[in-house]
């Protein structure tokens, strides 16, 4: 599994492949993500969950694949809620360190003066 992880590419590197097929694997609690240039991904559910803030307790019915560009994929649960998933939530990780801001210094109070 560790293997898969270090195909996955930063945010904005990595080029589109259009999505063959999606689905889920309940015994794994998660999803399998199958793109065109052969790539296979094994998404945790707990992700797509976050991500579209669905609660834990939401099982998933339906999975679709949009059929007209293939860049992302619907989850359906039972509540009604839905989950989109694009390619590149599937493809690309996070960066691992956020980019430092630049400070800025407060502004002189007038009760200091």
């Amino acid at each position: 599994m560790k293997a898969l992880n270090l195909i996955k590419k930063l945010f904005g590197e990595s080029s589109f492949s259009q999505i063959r097929h999606a689905r889920y694997l309940g015994w794994e609690d998660a999803f399998e993500v199958e793109f065109e240039d052969g790539l296979c991904f094994l998404e945790p559910h707990e992700a797509i969950r976050k991500a579209n803030r669905i609660a834990a307790s939401d099982r998933p019915v339906a999975v679709a694949v949009d059929s007209d560009l293939h860049s992302h994929f619907m989850v359906t649960y039972e509540s009604g809620a839905q989950a989109e998933v694009s390619w590149s939530f599937v493809r690309e990780n996070a960066p691992a360190e956020t980019i430092p801001t630049a400070r800025v210094p407060p502004a002189p109070s007038a009760l200091n003066t």
